[in-house]
């Protein structure tokens, strides 16, 4: 069918909230391209004039094309090499979606998104819809075709996976990059006593480098053991070890995904990304190293004028 200029402008006023929806459910951000694309697809094959609300379609239409996405990575990442690690997306990303709130910040942290990934395609569904974007459990039943109290136990269920053991600490931006900068100069000084201060003694490290780059298989679980690691990186000649030789390597403290992390550059381009997430009492918890190129396109991109 033709797609007049007035359905394709109805379709880009809801083109930032459904890559959003579709960030959070796959943990890709060019994944939830490829799904909105294919959203506006069949927005222009159909009959656009049966349809009473344009808002409502496409999220019903865009939350099956994710579900099924969804139930197919699951068989996908049972070959992944490694450990898998959902794509990090900077400050500012219109991916990240909504961010008046902390939850609707904790929401999207790596943490969290990690977390998803244990859960099934509808609780995910439900947790994201309602968590992020408010939508009522009768729309979210609607839109899967299940029963309103059905929906309602599918989210507390969510909520409960999602939240057991996490205890995290609640920050802004400005708390999140001072958290970063302060990981950061313990890192580079090379003092491991400095690094400990700052983490949890039961901290973990978990990287993905999807077969394309050094990472362990298995986490790494310790405050002394990661900061033994992370001195042996910045030792001079550690980092040829990893990047292109001769290539000037950077480290910035930056937000990622709403909360602290560390961005390492080499040659221009961003080379990883270390997500560091909070507890409650201000240590960190746990680093998430996503060191797979493939995942770090967007952000290299942006990084110059992030």
């Amino acid at each position: 069918m033709v797609v007049e200029a007035g359905d394709v402008d109805v379709f880009e006023q809801s083109r930032g909230r459904l890559e959003a929806i579709a960030y959070r459910l796959l943990g890709s951000a060019g994944d939830a391209e490829d799904a909105v694309q294919d959203t506006f697809l069949r927005w222009q094959a159909t009959d656009r004039e049966l349809i009473e609300t344009p808002v409502a379609w496409l999220t019903t239409v865009l939350t099956n094309i994710c579900r099924n996405q969804l139930t197919s990575a699951r068989a996908r990442r049972e070959t992944y090499v490694g450990q898998w690690l959902p794509e990090p997306v900077p400050a500012g990303d219109r991916m990240l979606g909504p961010a008046e709130t902390a939850e609707q910040r904790d929401a999207v942290s790596m943490a969290v998104l990690t977390v998803l990934e244990r859960l099934s395609p509808n609780e995910r569904v439900v947790f994201v819809l309602r968590e992020a974007f408010g939508y009522p459990h009768a729309e979210i039943a609607a839109m899967l075709e299940l029963s309103e109290a059905n929906c309602q136990q599918i989210y507390r269920r969510a909520r409960e996976h999602v939240s057991a053991g996490r205890a995290r600490a609640v920050t802004d931006a400005a708390a999140a990059r001072r958290v970063a900068e302060e990981f950061l100069a313990a890192t580079v000084s090379g003092q491991v006593e400095s690094l400990v201060r700052l983490l949890a003694a039961d901290a973990v490290n978990i990287a993905d480098g999807g077969g394309h780059f050094p990472a362990r298989r298995t986490p790494m679980v310790g405050a002394l053991v990661i900061a033994r690691f992370l001195r042996s990186l910045v030792q001079p000649g550690m980092a040829e070890r990893f990047l292109p030789p001769g290539a000037e390597v950077g480290m910035h403290a930056a937000v990622v995904n709403g909360g602290p992390a560390i961005v390492i550059t080499a040659a221009g381009r961003v080379a990883a990304v270390v997500c560091l997430d909070v507890a409650a009492d201000g240590r960190i918890a746990a680093l998430h190293v996503q060191a797979n190129p493939e995942k770090l396109t967007r952000l290299s991109r942006q990084w110059p004028t992030s």
